[in-house]
This record gives C-alpha cells, sequence and structure tokens, in this order.
C-alpha cells in the first residue's frame, strides 16, 4: 500500500516591524510567553516601573468585569539592558506564567469551540494545544505589551503620546469626539471610558452578560498626538496600512478604521477634504479639519492620528453550544474555568503597545528620533 506523508507548514508570522522588529513566543499554558527586541537604539535609560504598570493594565484578574485568572505578568530581561540602560543588542523578556489552569479544557481535546482558532490550527498545522488555546490564546499579547512600553518611552522622549480609550459596549456609544473627552479620565474606571457617566452603563451591560453566561464587543479609540509630519512608505507600506496590519493582528479584531473612516463615506468632497492652513504660532502648515486622521497618501502631515478598532465579542461563553469533534461528529461545547466577557478594558494597553511599535519603527525608518546631546535617547 502506498504511503503518503503529510508534511505540514511551520508556524510563522510571529515577528513584527522593520527596524524596531519583535517576535513573540509562548504559549497560554506554557512555561512562559516572550519577546525578543531588535533594532532598540542603545542609550535609552528604561524606566521598569512604567513597563510594570503597562502589564498591569493588561493582566487578568484586575476586576471584577475580567477573567480571574491571577497573573502577576511580573517580567524578566534577559538581555540587551546594562545597568538598567539599552545597549543596541537584541533584549530579551520574558513573563511567566502562574495560574494555568489546564484541566479546564481537557474537554477540548477533540473538541472544537465555535469561532475559536481549534478547527484552523487543526487544519493548518496537524496539531494544536487545546489548553486555552495554546499560541492562539490572547495571553499572547502580553508580550507585546511589554515590547511596546519600551517603545512608548522612546516616543516620550519624542513627545508623542499614544493614548487609546473604550468608545462603545454593545450598543452603549460615547458618541463624542475624541477632542471633547479628558483623556486623563481614562484610567478612573475599569471599563477605561473617559466619561464616568458612561463608563459606567458599560460596566453594568457588562456585568448583566457575564451574569448570563455571555459575553459582548464594542470599539476602541485610539489618538496619536505630536507625531511628526513624513513619516510612512508608500506604496505598500503606507502608515495606515501598517498601523491597520499591527490592529487587525490583535486577537478578537474584526474591523479597523482610521480619520474620518465609514463615515466619510456619506460626505461629499467638499466638504471632505482638509483644507491647509498656516500655523502662525508654531510656524508649520496645518489643516483646518482632520477627516484624513493625520495621514494623507499613506504619509503622517502633521496633525493627530487617530482610529477605531472593532472587537468582537469573546468566542468562549459559559453556554453549551453545538459543535463537532476532529471526527466530524456531532458534539456540544461549554467554555469552562476563567474567561473575559469583555475583552475592551484588558485591550486598550495592547491598542496603545501595537500603534506605538508602528510609529517608533516608521520614525527609525525615517531617521527622526531625536538624540541628546550625550548620545543617549
Amino acid at each position: 500500500m502506498q504511503q503518503i506523508l503529510l508534511i505540514f507548514a511551520p508556524m510563522a508570522g510571529n515577528s513584527f516591524g522593520n527596524i524596531f522588529r519583535i517576535t513573540t513566543f509562548g504559549e497560554s499554558h506554557g512555561i512562559a510567553l516572550g519577546v525578543v527586541i531588535d533594532g532598540c537604539p542603545p542609550g535609552l535609560k528604561l524606566d521598569l516601573n512604567f513597563m510594570q504598570n503597562e502589564m498591569a493594565r493588561r493582566k487578568p484578574g484586575q476586576s471584577k468585569i475580567t477573567t480571574q485568572r491571577q497573573e502577576g505578568d511580573a517580567f524578566e530581561i534577559l538581555s540587551g539592558v546594562f545597568n538598567g540602560i539599552t545597549t543596541g543588542t537584541p533584549i530579551g523578556i520574558i513573563i511567566r506564567n502562574e495560574d494555568q489552569k489546564s484541566k479546564d479544557y481537557t474537554h477540548l481535546v477533540d473538541n472544537y469551540r465555535p469561532s475559536h482558532a481549534d478547527f484552523t490550527y487543526d487544519e493548518k498545522y496537524g496539531f494544536r494545544d487545546h489548553r486555552g488555546g495554546g499560541r492562539s490564546s490572547a495571553r499572547e499579547t502580553a508580550a507585546r505589551v511589554i515590547a511596546g512600553s519600551i517603545a512608548k518611552q522612546i516616543l516620550i522622549k519624542n513627545d508623542i503620546s499614544v493614548q487609546a480609550y473604550v468608545n462603545s459596549v454593545g450598543e452603549i456609544k460615547l458618541n463624542k469626539h475624541y477632542s471633547e473627552l479628558d483623556l486623563s479620565k481614562t484610567e478612573n474606571n475599569i471599563i477605561r471610558c473617559p466619561d464616568e457617566i458612561i463608563a459606567q452603563q458599560m460596566i453594568d451591560l457588562i456585568a448583566e452578560i457575564k451574569k448570563q453566561g455571555d459575553t459582548i464587543g464594542g470599539t476602541i479609540s485610539c489618538v496619536i498626538k505630536n507625531c511628526p509630519s513624513g513619516i510612512g512608505d508608500p506604496v505598500f507600506d503606507k502608515l495606515h496600512a501598517t498601523l491597520g496590519k499591527a490592529m487587525l493582528s490583535i486577537n478578537a479584531v474584526k474591523g479597523f478604521e482610521y480619520g474620518s473612516g465609514f463615515s466619510g463615506t456619506s460626505m461629499k468632497g467638499s466638504e471632505h477634504n482638509d483644507i491647509f492652513d498656516y500655523d502662525e504660532k508654531n510656524k508649520k502648515i496645518i489643516t483646518k479639519t482632520n477627516h484624513s486622521g493625520g495621514i494623507q497618501g499613506g504619509i503622517s502631515n502633521g496633525m493627530d492620528i487617530y482610529f477605531n478598532v472593532a472587537f468582537k465579542p469573546v468566542a468562549t461563553i459559559l453556554r453549551p453550544q453545538e459543535s463537532v469533534n476532529n471526527a466530524g461528529d456531532k458534539a456540544i461545547v461549554e467554555g469552562k474555568g476563567r474567561h473575559d466577557p469583555c475583552v475592551l478594558p484588558r485591550a486598550v494597553p495592547i491598542v496603545e503597545a501595537m500603534a506605538a511599535l508602528v510609529i517608533v519603527d516608521h520614525l527609525l525608518l525615517q531617521k527622526t528620533i531625536e538624540w541628546n546631546t550625550n548620545n543617549s535617547l
């Protein structure tokens, strides 16, 4: 009998960026997750407290509307940093897993969860880690956030800020332009919405959805201020295209729009065009409106860059659902263990991290990173 050898492709796609390039590794229920950062400039004195705070914003178990998995998400720097200062060599960082409960996933050894990566991983690799989704788990984003915390510090040195916030949960929407909001209030509540009244409505909705054993989605908005004009690389590496790829690589993301986005399709050109003007105070060209979202022709124009990211409801629900197993037989799958009823509050720092990674990479490509006279960032 003729034997057929099936060869499955190894996992690729674990790296992001060009000059400031990250490669993440690890699984949800493995020993640790981690990241290798290539291309970080030497001479950056790292603020470790800032980095740990960024991890705390993303970590599980932080409130009643997030998963109750308890992870401290302390990080260990293995290389690329000496006396707290980056050396220019690859930075290796790990985050150890401490609270895995793999037994909660034994019912998924053969069964496929609806809208998860279980089936597609089996189809692509012929094998999968059923414990918490393995590599497909959103726990992988811990590695992105710690890398983004370094990118953010480079941006801070260049007076560039990246701020994200929850804009909607289900049908509850903020319905305010970011310029009308005090974004410093974003961290004042567990949903990370800068409007206290709307925030409470969102929290109440998520709490109710959680009681039902269900989940809900929504949107996150992000604003990048003081980004210099001239970064972005046409034709295929437009700044908004890179931001789109970064956001769409985040677990549960189903959509990305920048500037006027889809709402701009209902406007006429005479309404949508951003008229140029000259800012006498700051001695630079600006636009009177910013429907372009700070990007024209794929290149930043110096105005605020802003965009929205759409997140679907978390696929794991604590209700029985019809499915099949890997033999095609009918099966009933019900979520067990600890899961987020809504991913949004923990996704805010992930969106910021990915945005920071994009901007730093493009700045380095453009060589517009500013250096102090002592040759340190």
